[in-house]
């Protein structure tokens, strides 16, 4: 019989999580050139010595998702074979994005392509400032945030799931090792998992936590002329920690659920709003076109590495996202999870893997392609600014269209709701994290991470503003690599254990 632990009371875990996050703290917001420096320095060796394993271990990832969404297991549910989705197709989209994605889109979906515009990766023979440069921006903007990174997450979400709902384990990480490691789990190897989980996911939120903040701050420069400084940044980050403070303890049915829809809708609108006052026309031939240059690229693009140069590109880019997606999968699986109860694995992996990708490559033709229209054809010469202030990208580009200042405001309330959602469903599971699985942590402790997090951010942010999120999120994230591999050796081996006909259950007629 698999182990239970009898108490949600906080345990060892939240002790040790909590001293090593407010050391971490302590470090960044009194020494943060010290910081800096030594973050840096760990950077070059991280670069240059595990570069290749992300980029392998995220490819494995995705060939796997799509075994278990369209092989022999696809009709396997997320929970008991009667179990019935908890939230509609829209709504669970919705939470999909708010915990995942939402504020990476909104963040690079007009910045990275203009990024690349200026500096082409050097694996690609183009010249920077060149239609040939503005396709390829766009073709890795797509790449950064289609199948790959959520491939991660949806691994991490079910082996949690399976974990959970069908074996009846308690909500932890540590849990999902249970056909490997038995009831050790609920020993030292499974609290150091736990752990591990537990710091790397605070440091995972806490960069897109400042990530949020400097588009925040960088959005008020460009629509109210308010320096973007950082203490303007750190009171951005203390207003915002206590309005997601007070939504996560309303519970997540309550707070997240209508937060997450309202954020899909807006998101929505400005997305609509874009493509009818930008350059129409020109964003539907390049949805089609990089969509194809996607699907004929995505294997090449899988395994790109640069051999025979430095890491310097890849490392600001590609090695960052994997690893920064690595990082807080932890967070993110476990809130899928949560909101994936009664999903067939192929429903989960079209929810998961699909439709996220489809809307990314729609929102990179939207916002980047208006952004590479008013470089290529209208002159404006915003590429350079965007590269060195990638926060105000989508600003810039905004204030160019019919009621550019509205988009702007509608565009500052998307990311703030984005910034709450992130934060509101990343202390929900650090707290079931250090509440030995109980899916109801008590108060106080939800309190204590969701201080210790936006801690965090602000001292990243001190140390190093978006340098320092990077190099901070690439070195915590190998060690996690290393288990969601184990993670997939424990999930094949749970459903080979249980067998594809013998649970084979029909699709809901309703998703």
């Amino acid at each position: 019989m698999p182990y239970r632990y009898r108490s949600d009371r906080p345990g060892i875990v939240f002790v040790l999580a909590t001293i090593i996050i407010l050391s971490v703290s302590i470090w960044g917001l009194f020494f943060p050139g010290n910081m800096e420096a030594v973050t840096s320095d760990m950077l070059t060796i991280f670069l240059d010595s595990f570069g290749w394993f992300y980029v392998l271990a995220v490819s494995f990832f995705l060939a796997f998702c799509l075994f278990l969404g369209f092989g022999p297991y696809r009709h396997m549910k997320l929970g008991k074979p009667k179990d019935e989705p908890e939230y509609s197709f829209y709504t669970w989209i919705g939470m999909l994005f708010a915990a995942g994605m939402g504020v990476g889109l909104v963040f690079w979906g007009v910045a990275e392509p203009m990024a690349h515009y200026v500096n082409p990766p050097p694996n690609v023979d183009v010249e920077g400032g060149t239609q040939a440069a503005a396709e390829t921006g766009l073709l890795y903007g797509i790449f950064h945030w289609g199948m790959h990174p959520w491939s991660v997450y949806a691994i991490v979400a079910l082996a949690l799931a399976f974990a959970k709902y069908r074996k009846n384990l308690p909500g932890l990480v540590s849990s999902a090792f249970y056909p490997i490691l038995k009831d050790r789990v609920a020993g030292p190897i499974g609290k150091g998992i736990d752990l591990l989980a537990t710091v790397g996911t605070t440091v995972g939120i806490a960069t897109s936590l400042g990530l949020s903040t400097l588009q925040v701050s960088g959005g008020l420069e460009e629509v109210a002329g308010i320096g973007n400084t950082t203490q303007l940044q750190l009171i951005i980050i203390g207003g915002v920690t206590v309005i997601f403070l007070i939504s996560v303890v309303s519970g997540i049915n309550r707070g997240m659920r209508y937060l997450s829809i309202v954020n899909l809708t807006l998101m929505a609108a400005l997305l609509v709003a874009v493509v009818s006052f930008g350059p129409t026309l020109f964003i539907f031939e390049h949805f089609t076109k990089t969509f194809g240059d996607y699907v004929s690229s995505a294997v090449q693009l899988s395994f790109d590495t640069t051999p025979y140069s430095d890491n310097e590109w890849m490392g600001e880019w590609t090695f960052f996202y994997w690893a920064w997606i690595i990082s807080w999968s932890p967070f993110v699986g476990t809130f899928i999870a949560r909101v994936s109860r009664g999903r067939t694995l192929q429903q989960f992996m079209i929810g998961v893997l699909f439709v996220p990708t489809l809307v990314s490559v729609f929102w990179f033709a939207a916002f980047g392609g208006t952004g590479l229209h008013m470089e290529l054809f209208q002159n404006l010469g915003q590429a350079e600014a965007v590269a060195e202030k990638p926060e105000n990208g989508l600003f810039l580009v905004l204030q160019q269209l019919p009621l550019g200042l509205m988009l702007s405001i509608a565009a500052l309330i998307l990311i703030l709701i984005f910034f709450i959602t992130s934060a509101n469903s990343a202390t929900f599971v650090l707290g079931v994290f250090t509440s030995q699985g109980s899916l109801s942590p008590k108060t106080p402790v939800l309190i204590t991470w969701g201080l210790l997090i936006s801690t965090v951010a602000a001292s990243l942010l001190l140390s190093g503003g978006l340098e320092g999120l990077q190099s901070t999120a690439i070195m915590t994230a190998l060690p996690f690599t290393l288990l969601i591999v184990t993670m997939c050796i424990a999930v094949f081996m749970s459903l080979r254990s249980e067998g594809a006909e013998k649970h084979r259950v029909e699709p809901p007629k309703d998703w």
